[in-house]
């Protein structure tokens, strides 16, 4: 009922900067939060930012300043600005968003399929 599909990411180099984006659709009532988590080989998804319906964020600390989530209710799509990369942000990066749907209108978390995000030294 509900599909995330993300865009953007590929290989750039340290100090270089990548946009992703991920766009739900479907039977879409609502969506709360949306956010980006990361996951890299060999280790736990983490975190990487959310953001809510109301345009509040979060960030995990280690890309504080570097990194910029946003979304565009109207589209129902949540996008990651990503700049001055480093090695360690190489991952899968995966976006979610808590969404409910017409037929029963209870949220659920669902995932976009990743994208992979490479940083060369």
């Amino acid at each position: 009922q509900v599909q995330l599909v993300e865009s953007g990411g590929g290989l750039v180099q340290a100090g270089g900067s990548l946009s992703l984006s991920c766009a739900a659709s479907g039977t879409i009532f609502g969506i709360n939060d949306m956010g980006w988590y990361r996951q890299a080989p060999g280790k736990l998804r983490n975190l990487v930012a959310t953001v809510s319906s109301g345009g509040t964020t979060n960030y995990r600390d280690d890309v504080k300043g570097r990194v910029t989530i946003s979304r565009d209710n109207a589209k129902n799509t949540v996008y990651l600005q990503m700049n001055s990369l480093k090695p360690e942000d190489t991952a899968v990066y995966y976006c979610y968003a808590e969404v409910a749907v017409y037929s029963d209108f209870r949220f659920r978390d669902y995932w976009g399929q990743g994208t992979q995000v490479t940083v060369s030294s």
